[in-house]
This record gives structure tokens, C-alpha cells and sequence, in this order.
């Protein structure tokens, strides 16, 4: 028997915003995380402007020990263990005990973890300084590290792994936390990912020339996904976190339900078919949303809303070409479909958790946030779909369904289906 399976934690660590309640309420305001930065522009990058997350020492101290902190150099550290305390908390579960918790476990993702950290370590081991590296070096920058972070703060004893499908990552993660808890494997899983910010990590964007450049002076105008003047994605960070719960446990303790996971579907194209390194295989990306979709046992009418990955590239219309096919839907017959990159920016690996953040929190409250920038309609989509899908404004709405995708370097896909709930 399979299990349903639901979400009652949320947390967030997003460049307009830190926890939960001001995250709703930017996304909702459609205020931008995007600022210009002063160390980008010394370091002469073309684009100078990103989304870092305000995240304060009142933050860190929130969820961090003293010892904890000390020497503690990864902000994707931070960002996932703030993101992953705030859902544990947010879905009202209990902190820990001598006894782990067998029944909960934890999928945390991300692409490169620490890489100030391990500059940082670096510089020492080349310096002849090995021994004063700390005893925290290696955690703060393997890949699990927030998955052991976290399972050491709440006690969990079920799986603790950690997934990395570049930019998929997130999305990935909620889809491999339902599949535990959809087979009974585990009770509950908590699912995120993050991504660390800086010129170590962006700088390689930059040298390939995908970052925007034109907007250093206007950076809230510089995320344009769907637009005809978008010019590449900005580069941001971050994290999301979602605590997944079989249906039973979650009534049995009569927690609140944000929303219901459907199913989902993960695939590559292979690098054949158009797809490449850096590009996908649009058969393989139609392949993965009609996947979920038959998982989900969902109708492609059904859905009323599409979060798409939409990065403000040349791809975004290709994208909505994809979805067009896999949901053989066009013109004033297309769902919403909006990007949360237009207020935050790409948080890479992060990108996908935070975004299921932002979808989830439109289904429990009934609203479609506003797709920034996107006034002027790339010409590509416009001759699929009607341009009013893309909406300007917050749009307040009981939606029902929600499809939220992501695509990564690599030829890599995920999509899930989410739907407000129904008991």
C-alpha cells in the first residue's frame, strides 16, 4: 500500500528574504533580492549583481551554537541548517532525545558546498599550516555536510543523504524524500538543498558569458525570465527546506497540511537529441513533466499553475515550448506559468527547494506571485501561449494544482506535481 504523502514544514533562506513569514509576504509583494556588489565589480566581473540572503548574526545564533560557529567559513552551511531547523520547527515536531528518531530522515542537496572554506584550507595546506586547518574543515565543505549537521542538531536515525543534480537539485531532493516515504521507508523525510554565493562560485558563470551585464545600475531589473530583453540569469544563493509526512503521521498529530505531493518524475536526455552539457533534450524534458503527471494520476487540464525553471536565458521559450507539448496545451488554454528567478535570482542548487517553497506557500494561501520583468514577452512564447498567463501582478486565487520543474547542467530533470490539500 502506498502512502500519501504531505507537507507541513516549511523553510527558507532566499535573497529577498530569511524564514517563512517575510518570505511570503516578498513573494507575494514581488520584491527583488537582487543587489549590485561592490566586491564583483572590484574583481571585474562583467555582472556585478546577485541575490545573497540578508542572513544576520541574529540568524546564525538562532540555530548555531557558539562552537558551532567558531571558524564556521560556508554559507551553504548556514543557509541549509537555518532553512532545515526553520521547517523542522515549522511543522511543529519535537527536538531530540537520547534516542534518534528511526522513522525520520533527511535528503539534503547541494553543488558545491564550502568553497570559501576550502580556499580557505587551500591557502594553509600550500602555506605548510595543515595542522591549523580545524576540525571542522571537511564538513563544512563535503557534499552531506548539511544533511550531518542537521541530523546531529534533531536526532534522526532514518536515511540522512545528500543528492546533487546541479540545478535539479532541490527538486530532485523532494522527489527521492516522497519516494522514501511513499514506499514506507520512512515516516517523514526533511528535503532541501542550498548553494553557497560569492565570486568563487559565480565566476565561472561569468567567464562563460550566460550572467546579465547591462543591469550593474539597476540589479532589481536585471532578473528578466520569459522577457524578450533577457540577457542571462543572475546569479544568487541560498536555501529551501520542506518536511515531507505520510498523511497518517501528519493527522495523527494534527499538524498543519501546506499541501499534498502528487508524484513527480527524475530523467536525463542523455546529452543527445539538442541536449548538451549546458542544454537539455527537449524530448527528454517533455518526457519527465508527462512522467510525473501519469505518477500523479493528474490530467494536464487539471494543472492551474506552472513554477517553471525559466532562468531568463535564450531557453525560457523552449521551456514553455516543452510544456506546451507535454501538456498539449496552448495559446488562452495554458496554465499561469510564472518564475520565482525574477525576484531571487538562480540560487543554482538551491534554486529548486526554494522555488517548491514559493509554490507550495501559493497553493495553501490561494495566490499566484508576479513574474517581474516580464512586461515585454519574448516573442517566441508569445506565439504559444497568451501573454496575459504570465502574470504582472500578485494575483489572488484558490489554485488547485501546481507543476514545478527544474532542469540542470548535465541534461538533468525533475518534476513534481503538488496540489493543495483535500482530506
Amino acid at each position: 500500500m502506498r502512502n500519501r504523502v504531505v507537507i507541513t514544514g516549511l523553510g527558507v533562506v532566499a535573497p529577498n528574504a530569511v524564514g517563512v513569514p517575510l518570505f511570503l509576504e516578498a513573494i507575494q509583494q514581488g520584491r527583488s533580492g537582487i543587489t549590485f556588489h561592490q566586491e564583483l565589480a572590484d574583481l571585474k566581473f562583467s555582472c556585478q549583481v546577485g541575490g545573497i540572503p540578508p542572513v544576520t548574526d541574529a540568524h546564525k545564533h538562532q540555530y548555531f551554537s557558539d562552537l558551532q560557529l567558531h571558524q564556521l567559513n560556508s554559507s551553504g552551511v548556514v543557509y541549509g541548517v537555518i532553512a532545515g531547523m526553520e521547517a523542522w520547527q515549522n511543522a511543529g515536531l519535537s527536538m531530540p532525545t537520547d534516542e534518534p528518531d528511526w522513522e525520520s530522515g533527511i535528503v539534503f542537496g547541494t553543488g558545491i558546498l564550502g568553497i570559501d572554506k576550502l580556499r580557505e584550507s587551500i591557502y594553509k595546506v600550500d602555506q605548510g599550516q595543515v595542522r591549523r586547518l580545524g576540525s571542522t574543515a571537511v564538513v563544512q565543505t563535503m557534499t552531506s555536510g548539511v544533511s550531518a549537521y542537521l541530523s546531529g542538531m534533531l536526532g534522526l536515525g532514518n536515511q540522512i543523504t545528500a543528492n546533487s543534480s546541479a540545478c535539479a537539485t532541490g527538486t530532485e531532493a523532494l522527489w527521492l524524500a516522497y519516494d522514501r516515504i511513499v514506499n514506507g521507508h520512512a515516516k517523514r523525510m526533511l528535503a532541501g538543498s542550498c548553494n553557497d554565493h560569492g565570486p568563487y562560485i559565480w565566476g565561472g558563470f561569468d567567464a562563460m558569458r550566460v550572467l546579465p551585464y547591462q543591469y550593474n545600475n539597476t540589479p532589481e531589473k536585471a532578473s528578466r525570465p520569459l522577457s524578450a530583453t533577457a540577457s542571462g540569469f543572475v546569479p544568487a544563493s541560498g536555501a529551501g527546506a520542506l518536511v515531507l509526512e505520510s498523511l497518517a503521521s501528519a493527522q495523527e498529530r494534527n499538524a498543519t497540511i501546506y499541501a499534498e505531493v502528487l508524484g513527480g518524475h527524475v530523467n536525463s536526455g542523455g546529452q543527445r537529441g539538442g541536449g548538451s552539457m549546458t542544454a537539455p533534450n527537449a524530448a527528454a524534458v517533455k518526457r519527465c513533466i508527462q512522467k510525473a503527471l501519469e505518477q500523479a494520476n493528474v490530467r494536464p487540464k487539471e494543472i492551474d499553475v506552472i513554477d517553471g525553471h525559466l532562468t531568463a536565458t535564450i531557453k525560457d521559450s523552449a521551456e514553455v515550448s516543452a510544456w506546451c507539448e507535454a501538456l498539449n496545451r496552448r495559446g488562452d488554454d495554458f496554465p499561469m506559468i510564472n518564475s520565482l528567478k525574477s525576484m531571487v535570482g538562480h540560487c543554482l542548487s538551491a534554486a529548486g527547494s526554494i522555488e517548491c517553497v514559493g509554490a507550495v506557500l501559493e497553493l495553501h494561501h490561494g495566490f499566484i506571485y508576479p513574474s517581474l520583468n516580464s512586461e515585454d514577452p519574448h516573442p517566441d512564447s508569445s506565439a504559444l501561449i497568451n501573454p496575459e498567463k504570465i502574470p504582472q501582478q500578485l494575483i489572488h486565487k484558490d489554485i488547485q494544482v501546481v507543476a514545478k520543474a527544474n532542469f540542470g547542467f548535465g541534461d538533468v530533470n525533475a518534476c513534481v506535481i503538488l496540489k493543495k490539500f483535500q482530506s
